[in-house]
Order: structure tokens, then sequence, then C-alpha cells
């Protein structure tokens, strides 16, 4: 049995909520005022009963019957007036407050380092953001208020039962005690069941989003098939834990119900004979049944009620386990701005893991000084530590030893954002936004003009393709730019980066998708847009970085060599030997033909 199904959830998370309902506070006490009278006019009905039947019909008086249907109908407004302005106050409150918690756990994720999706995938992110939050709102919204207002009617009914008859009260009490047993004892196996089913949605909505963001793949594989059997299975099993969280729901209902009317039908028999023996009047008897009804009806609706408060328990705990989460890169208390100028980036004896891989180094006594304005390449085999470089200067992890410091400030002392922003990045994946071609290349720069914009993607070798789509730069590109090829991808993020117009530049093989005519193009947009800042270029293709003002080689972590390329061809056997697998062009000693032109 799972953790989840194992472990007992209670109602305590939702007062995690309060924060959240406090700064509502006027509209819940007059939700509340409102939920208090329409429970008053409903346990009134029952008295204006009374009185009709003993005074009216006994008495055969007609002033008093038409005075008393007028009462009824009174209290019937009043009733109605109530209840509307409690559903709209509680409807209200439930959105609201339901919009405030998805904005806080959103906004909360956005601030997690790349670590916290290390171990949780986004779907499950999203199903928290959606089926939790709405379980959440039916319970504020709903449930909430009509589990209070039948908590009322519940213990109203009970009082005014105890006036009208004290001895058949007695009774109605002790049949009422007797439902509470199975009420706990089936509650429990519910909230399990509701915290089981909770995860098996997140767990099928985290395998449809991890599968749809990766459609081209699963087709090019033909494995359709293979994974609509699998979303059939997590379906499935999301199925069956709900079925077997339903299943203990109407057992809890059908013996609270069976219980309660039994109890009643029996009270209510003693009830008869007591109009019969004199001992009271029909119209006591009228009242204690209707109050019977109500407070019978009170304890099947808070029963139903109990059962989502359980549910939305499990869904607030899911939640707060996401508001809960730190992310371990952090602001540092007191922080120093970043210096417009500076001697550059410098690495010092840096040694990091990622927290998924502990026992393997990523980097390990690493140092390096990038000065001020200088094109440094890194290449390497794949896992090197190129990539990871740029995550920990973007500050996405910290290193475990060691220190980052540019123009001679640690960039753990320089705010979040001040510093992403001094740093712009064009990956090798180019993520695409859906909307136009505009937001896109505006998105590190949204208050840009258009001939900005435009200068952006004419350097960046974009402006030709951008003019020929339907629209321009308002096209609007689809979810993840599917409108537009790797390449054209590409270009839009380069010019994205470009106009940021940031000191540091950071391109992890920025002209992987292009064609070779686009490549020479977008490579001189790239050296001219290097210029006057500092760039630090990851490329396997060596073509690419031969103009670098100086090459840094990496293998395990490590800096094995570095220098210009001509230069690494004689000194770096590692170097030569990547160049060599490339080209397939072999000299001497490791060697590459140097007389070729461009490696191209």
């Amino acid at each position: 049995m799972s953790d989840a199904v194992a472990r007992p959830v209670r109602i305590g998370p939702l007062f995690s909520l309060l924060p959240f309902l406090r700064p509502y506070a006027g509209r819940w006490a007059l939700a509340f005022l409102a939920l208090v009278t329409s429970a008053g006019a409903t346990l009134l009905l029952p008295v204006a009963f009374k009185y009709l039947i003993d005074h009216g019909f006994a008495a055969g008086d007609r002033t008093h019957i038409d005075r008393y249907f007028l009462a009824l109908f009174g209290v019937s407004l009043v009733l109605a007036g109530a209840t509307a302005l409690r559903f709209y106050l509680v409807s209200w409150l439930g959105e609201r407050v339901t919009a405030d918690l998805r904005r806080a756990v959103y906004d909360h994720v956005l601030e997690m380092s790349p670590q916290f999706f290390e171990t949780t995938q986004t779907g499950e992110v999203l199903s928290r953001l959606t089926t939790d939050t709405t379980l959440i709102q039916t319970v504020v919204g709903t449930s909430l208020s009509l589990g209070l207002r039948n908590f009322f009617l519940l213990t109203g009914g009970v009082a005014m039962l105890a006036v009208t008859s004290p001895v058949l009260s007695g009774y109605i009490i002790v049949t009422l005690i007797v439902v509470v047993a199975p009420i706990v004892i089936f509650g429990r196996r519910v909230r399990r069941l509701s915290r089981a089913s909770q995860d098996k949605v997140a767990n099928a909505s985290a395998l449809a989003g991890e599968v749809l963001n990766a459609m081209p793949t699963v087709q090019s594989y033909t494995q359709g098939p293979y994974e609509a059997r699998r979303f059939a299975g997590a379906v499935e099993t999301a199925f069956e834990t709900a079925l077997a969280r339903i299943r203990a729901r109407a057992w809890l209902t059908a013996v609270v119900i069976v219980l309660v009317f039994t109890a009643i039908v029996f009270v209510l028999w003693l009830g008869a004979q007591a109009v019969l023996a004199g001992r009271m009047t029909a119209g006591q008897l009228s009242q204690f049944i209707l109050y019977a009804v109500f407070t019978a009806g009170a304890v099947g609706a808070v029963a139903e009620v109990w059962g989502d408060l359980q549910r939305a328990a499990g869904a607030t705990e899911r939640l707060l386990q996401l508001l809960a989460a730190r992310s371990p890169v952090v602001e540092a208390q007191t922080t120093v701005p970043l210096p417009a100028r500076g001697d550059g980036i410098r690495f010092e004896n840096i040694g990091f893991s990622y927290p998924s891989r502990p026992g393997v180094a990523a980097l390990s006594g690493l140092s390096l000084d990038v000065r001020a304005g200088e094109h440094v390449a890194l290449v390497g085999p794949s896992g090197a530590g190129k990539t990871t470089l740029f995550q920990l200067l973007l500050r996405f992890y910290d290193p475990q030893t060691g220190s980052i410091l540019i123009n001679g400030v640690p960039t753990q002392q320089v705010p979040l954002v001040e510093l992403r922003r001094a740093i712009g990045v064009v990956l090798q994946e180019s993520v695409i936004f859906s909307g136009s071609v505009l937001d896109n290349i505006r998105y590190g720069a949204p208050d840009a003009t258009l001939a900005e914009v435009r200068r952006a993607a004419d350097m960046a070798a974009a402006a030709g393709f951008i003019e020929e789509l339907p629209e321009g730069y308002d096209t609007f590109l689809g979810e993840r730019g599917v409108r537009l090829s790797g390449g054209q991808r590409q270009r839009i993020a380069i010019a994205r980066a470009i106009l940021k117009n940031p000191p540091i530049l950071l391109l992890d093989e920025a002209t992987s998708a292009l064609d070779a005519a686009s490549e020479r193009l977008v490579q001189t947009a790239l050296d001219n847009a290097a210029q006057n800042r500092t760039t630090l270029v990851i490329a396997h293709r060596l073509a690419t970085v031969q103009q670098a003002d100086r090459i840094i080689v990496l293998e395990q972590g490590r800096i094995v060599a570095q220098g210009r390329h001509a230069d690494l061809l004689l000194s770096s056997p590692l170097y030569a030997q990547l160049a060599a697998l490339q080209f397939g062009e072999h000299q001497g000693q490791g060697g590459v033909m140097r007389d070729q032109v461009g490696f191209a």
C-alpha cells in the first residue's frame, strides 16, 4: 500500500487556508449573517405550522388561519432572501479564494530552481493547480456554507425537539449518537481513498503532459499505441481508486440514512401514541415531525459535507506541499548591486554535483577567469560540464564549493533579478511561447519599440522570413512555435537575446538548427552582437568557435586545456580528437589538417 493510501488525511490542513480567507473577512461576516438568518427562518417554519394547526384548523378560526399563512409567507421571503445572499457571497468567495490560491502556488513554483523539477513533473503541478484547487473551490464556495447551515439546523433542531417534547427528543439524541459511529469509521476510509484518488489523477496528468510535449518523438517512433495503453492504464487506476472512494461514501450515506430514519420512524410512532393518549397536541406532533425531518436531513448533509471536507483536506495538503517547498537558491540577506564595469567573470575552485546525482561530480575544482568583453568558447565531450557552468552562472543552482564572481561581486550576493537581467541566453532547444513573433522577440525587453525589434531580427537573420509570414511580426506562432522550422525558431530566440542587450551573453549551440547559409549569417550577427560584451559559447561544431578569443577544453568537469584554435590542435589531444571525429581528417599525433578551410 502506498504512503498516500496508508497515511490518514485530517481536515486540519484546511485551516492553512486562513491566510487566503482573511482578506475577505467582511464578506465572510456578511455571508455568515445570511447563513444564520436562513437557518433561523427555516427553524421558524415548524413553529408556524404548530400554531396554524392548533389555533387555526383545530379552533376553526379563519382569521387565525389567514394570519398564520401570512406569517408563513413572510418567513419564506426572509428565507429566500437570506439564502440567495448566502449563495452569492460564498460563491464569490469560493471563486476569489481559489483564484488567489492558484496565483500563490503558481508564483511560488516560478521561483523554484531547476532542482525542484528534477523530482516533480510539470503535469503533477498542473494537476494540483486545476483539480486540487477545484476541490477547494467546491468546499469554500458551496460545501462549507451548506455544512455550517446544516450544523445550525442540526443543533437548532435538536434544541427545538427538546422544547417540543423532552421525552421524544431523548430518544432522538440517543439514536443520533449511534449514527456518529459509522460516520467516524467510514470517514477514515473515505479520506484515505480521497488522497489516493487525487494522487492517481495527478499521475495520469503528469504522464499526459510528458507525452504531449514530445509528440514528434512519439509519432516518429510509432509509439502512439503504447503511450495510449500507458495512459489508459493510469486512467483506469485512477478510476478504480475513485470507485473505491465512491463505494465507501455510498456505504456511509446508506448506513446513516437507514439508521436516522429508523430512529425517526420509531420516535414518531411513540409521538402518535402520545397524541392518541392526549399527552401531546396534533400541532406539537407536526412541529416535532418537521424538526425531526430537519434534523435527519441535516445529519445526512453534514455527513456528505464531511466527505467533501476530507477530499478538500487532501487537496489542500498537496498544495501546501508545493507552497512549503523551498528553493535552495535564495536571495542573500544583504544584497550588493552588480557593478556595470569590472574585471569580468571569475569561477573560483568550483565543485558541483546535481542534487539528483550527489555522488557524481559535474564540476570538480574548476577555476576560470573570463575578462570583460572576452569571447570564450567551451568545448568538450557530452557531460564535460559546459552547460553546468551556464546554469551556475545564472544561479539555477549554487555550487557546493567555490564561488562565482562578476565584476568582483559574488553572484550569491547579487539580487537574482538583477543578475539574470544582465545575462542573455540562447539555448540549443529554442523556446517559443504561444504568441506573436513580436511577443516572442520582446520577451526580454517588453518595452522595446517595433523599430528595435526589427533591428534585432535583422541582426539575427530573421527579418527576411518574418516579413514573409502572413501577418509579419503579428503572426501567431502557435504553442511552442509549431508553425516555424527549427532554424526559424532559433533565429527568433537569437533576436530575443540581441534585443535584451545584456552585458553577458551565453550561447549554447545557438546555430545548431541552421542550414549552412543561415549559419554564416547568424554567426556574423552573433559575432557583431558579442562585441563589447562578455560572451561564453558552448559549441560542438568547432567551425563556430575558431574565431573565439580563447577556447576552453573541458573533460569530466575539469579544464584540461585552453588557448586559440590553432594552438589547441597541436597541444590538446582531446581537442584534436574532437576535431578529427567531427571531420574525419587526421594528421600525425592526433592533429588535423590545418590547411582545411574553416572545418566546414
